[in-house]
């Protein structure tokens, strides 16, 4: 049979990581397979929806490159594929009806207030009702006259309370649960609209999923998933229940957290093909050490039998690494594109910005982390002079002082301010001092910088800076020399 996968959102804001990885997972097992992916929008729950979520998700998944095969745009005769669209279709009220007739579901005319006096349990956590069967009782004319008077009701699924049930899960295995846990769902609200579990149950049918994926939170609910699909006599999809994602401090990965959405992480300067691959990373791991892979090699070796079922760290510092690796391929036009606006956010003097933008190529993690490359460009920061001393270069406040106050005449007569002939003028000076060239570079560019650390060398900082901002930056940095030396 051929694969048949399903990416189904429910459109409440930002792309959150976990449902992201959700959609990739899917998508990958689709391809490796020469399978279809679908992408259905779960908007039954009206009271979460958010306006222009369903755009966030379009975006997204165009961003990353994962492209669907059907969806609300792309119908291939399993639509609509949109869940409040085929509520209108009448198809999730005609398959409640069929099992109130075969007696695996039923009307529910509680009050609120009854169901508030329910006995509740914690049930993962959270504090749930037990629903006490009350309406299963009802006979056939109480029912047609709540119906008839218009009284509200709600239909819920007929679990048995003796036995067990057996559910598999590719990760998971086989997983037996008592059936006295399972809580009598309500699979149609009373605002007419199916519950999120029962229309995945039959749009899942109807559109021929073969593989479902989603978070292991869901665990719990796939039994009562499974009695559904065997009261209708369905078959049974491939469940894939994923690990949870979480911190650094292995706490569940919050919405509220700066780096759990797509879009946060774009906004801080992550690149989709990195943040996409980032996360193929949570919770699956290839065959070999690589970690680095585009889409298409994802396609190739995602095998999905390799998830693993511990929780996924959502691991920043990884992010950054992969980030700046993917920085460094990038082409130099479109790595400008990116770079630039930060550049201009910084540098409102009249330099070379482009050479600015590309002395960071090999040097960043993130695009914003530019800023902090490049700020003495715009303005020398206040300093001290302990920085020119260095071990390695061998150093001190005396040796610096005596190097810019040497070099400066020989700066001070040259016009050719390109890296190339600094580079020469400067290694004559070396060639003839007989030192290091470090022992050189190394004040010139402490005097140019006024930091530890810059994006580049001293000739090109030299060229960058121009002539007469470079002769004042040496000039200052001979004047605080001799005030410490003296």
């Amino acid at each position: 049979m051929k694969i048949r996968s399903r990416y189904a959102p429910s459109p409440t804001g930002k792309m959150h990581v976990g449902n992201l990885r959700t959609a990739l997972y899917e998508y990958l097992i689709a391809k490796h397979e020469g399978g279809d992916f679908i992408l259905r929008i779960e908007d039954t729950d009206q009271e979460r929806f958010v306006e222009g979520a369903v755009d966030i998700i379009n975006r997204t998944l165009k961003q990353v490159g994962i492209e669907h095969d059907e969806g609300p745009d792309k119908d291939k005769g399993y639509g609509p594929y949109v869940q409040s669209e085929r509520v209108k279709t009448g198809i999730y009220l005609k398959y409640a009806k069929e099992l109130i007739e075969k007696g695996e579901a039923y009307y529910c005319f509680c009050s609120k207030e009854r169901l508030d006096s329910l006995k509740t349990e914690i049930v993962e956590g959270k504090e749930i009702s037990i629903y006490d069967k009350h309406c299963l009782s009802l006979s056939k004319e109480e029912i047609e006259q709540n119906l008839k008077e218009g009284k509200p009701y709600v239909i819920r699924q007929n679990n048995p309370q003796e036995g067990t049930t057996t559910f598999h899960d590719i990760l998971y295995g086989d997983i037996t649960v008592e059936n006295k846990e399972l809580d009598d769902m309500i699979l149609i609200k009373s605002d007419g609209y199916p519950t999120y579990n029962f229309a995945n149950v039959v749009d899942d049918h109807t559109m021929e999923i073969t593989h479902v994926v989603r978070g292991n939170e869901y665990l719990s609910s796939a039994p009562k998933y499974d009695r559904l699909y065997n009261a209708f006599g369905w078959k049974i999809p491939t469940y894939v229940h994923l690990p949870l994602i979480t911190n650094e401090e292995h706490k569940k990965l919050a919405k509220r957290s700066g780096s759990s959405s797509f879009e946060d992480l774009v906004e801080q300067g992550f690149l989709p093909e990195a943040i996409i691959n980032f996360i193929a990373l949570l919770g699956w791991s290839p065959e070999d050490n690589n970690e680095i892979f585009s889409l298409q090699e994802l396609i190739e070796k995602f095998d999905y039998r390799r998830i693993n079922k511990s929780p996924a760290v959502f691991d920043l510092v990884k992010l950054r690494w992969m980030n700046g690796e993917y920085i460094k391929k990038m082409n130099d036009e479109r790595y400008l594109q990116m770079a630039l606006p930060v550049v201009n956010e910084v540098i409102t003097k009249d330099l070379n910005k482009e050479k600015i933008a590309m002395m960071c190529k090999t040097r960043i993690e993130v695009f914003t982390d530019i800023k902090d490359h490049i700020d003495f460009f715009e303005t020398l920061p206040e300093y001290d002079v302990s920085m020119y001393e260095h071990k390695k270069m061998k150093s001190t406040l005396e040796s610096s002082l005596e190097v810019l106050k040497e070099t400066l005449p020989m700066l001070e007569a040259f016009d050719d301010y390109t890296n190339d002939s600094l580079y020469a003028l400067l290694s004559g000076y070396v060639e003839g001092k007989q030192v290091k060239t470090g022992f050189v570079m190394w004040p010139i560019r402490t005097a140019l910088s006024g930091k530890e650390m810059t994006p580049a060398g001293a000739t090109e900082i030299l060229e960058v800076l121009g002539k007469e901002e470079s002769l004042n930056r040496i000039r200052k940095g001979i004047a605080l020399l001799e005030k410490s030396v003296s």
